[in-house]
């Protein structure tokens, strides 16, 4: 496959962003086009569906599909594997088993108040995360640094116990709050409000605005750990650092919009095969392409099953594993034929 230049790809991003977000606005249950004006009480409609509902929900889905884009650049880069996300850290498990102890264990002390605009759920799921990814780091921690191998080990173990500890849930759980979980795992933007946009652009924009500054370090990744000490990284600490952003990052998205699927390991992969591994222009274009593919997923999401709506995961796992498969093929086509 023709590479293409970093700019070249991170200009039409930047002109298909706005129109993915005008995209957002305008499709939904109802097609709500700007320049169409009907009668008074039908404009007044629009404008609050558009302002109130529509806007913050576009919003979201693009804060959360760059941020979990990055962090799956971030991931790949550092276990130096293009098919990594950041689930190998047990951040997501973590996340969805701290939700499910909220619905089925903290209804009935917590009820649905909010806390700054947000759920306790969502709480439940920061706390989650955080968690599993401390006992991943002291895991694979040791007197002589931190080893990725074993970071991964580590966190395919914490999975396994935060995935027990959700199906317990699940087992324990009315069906009410059966449905609460499933929904939940199956990631949502439908709760997307003023203030968790506030809250969401103020946390993951400064950490996206952060992440560009381990390119170099990245880079040097890609030739090997002891390569990169060589070419004056500091390996242990730099593994550290990124691990924390990312399971802050993924935290903060997951606890905000649930589980979705796909989007941290299929973008990152998909504008590597565009324009290579540069992690400096790999991270600003799967910011971009993440943001417009979760914007276009949501989009499709609520017109598809109009006037309820799918999953906002369902809608990239169905979008995301075909796309996927057929990079894929053309790859091993591509390999094959050399």
């Amino acid at each position: 496959m023709k590479r293409t230049q970093p700019k070249k790809l991170l200009l039409i991003l930047l002109v298909m962003l706005p129109l993915s977000l005008m995209v957002g606005l305008v499709v939904g249950p109802e097609i709500i086009l700007p320049f169409i004006s009907g009668s008074e009480s039908q404009t007044f409609s629009n404008q609050l569906i558009v302002e109130q509902i529509r806007l913050p929900r576009t919003l979201m889905a693009a804060i959360i599909g760059a941020t979990l884009a990055v962090s799956g650049v971030m991931m790949q880069g550092l276990f130096r594997n293009p098919l990594a996300d950041p689930s190998l850290i047990g951040v997501s498990s973590g996340a969805s088993a701290g939700a499910s102890f909220m619905i089925v264990m903290g209804a009935g002390l917590f009820g649905v108040h909010e806390l700054l605009g947000v759920s306790f759920v969502a709480l439940g799921a920061f706390v989650g995360a955080a968690l599993a990814t401390w006992l991943v780091y002291r895991l694979a921690a040791t007197a002589t640094g931190t080893s990725v191998a074993t970071m991964l080990l580590a966190g395919i173990a914490i999975s396994a116990l935060a995935g027990a500890l959700n199906s317990f849930f699940s087992f324990i759980a009315d069906n009410h709050m059966l449905r609460q979980i499933s929904l939940w795992q199956m990631g949502s933007l439908s709760s997307a409000s003023w203030n968790r946009v506030i809250l969401a652009f103020a946390l993951l924009g400064s950490l996206l605005c952060w992440f560009p500054r381990y390119s170099r370090a990245l880079n040097a990744f890609l030739l090997g750990e002891s390569e990169a000490r060589h070419l004056g990284i500091d390996v242990d600490k730099i593994k550290v650092q990124i691990i924390i952003l990312v399971a802050l990052a993924v935290g903060v998205a997951v606890a905000l919009t649930g589980t979705i699927a796909f989007v941290g390991l299929v973008t990152p992969h998909m504008v590597r095969l565009v324009i290579g591994p540069d992690h400096r222009g790999l991270i600003p274009c799967s910011a971009l392409a993440g943001a417009i593919l979760l914007v276009l997923a949501d989009a499709c999401s609520r017109y598809v099953m109009a006037p309820g709506e799918l999953p906002i995961g369902v809608v990239t796992a169905v979008l995301g594993a075909p796309f996927f498969l057929s990079l894929l093929r053309r790859q091993r086509t591509a390999v094959e034929g050399v």
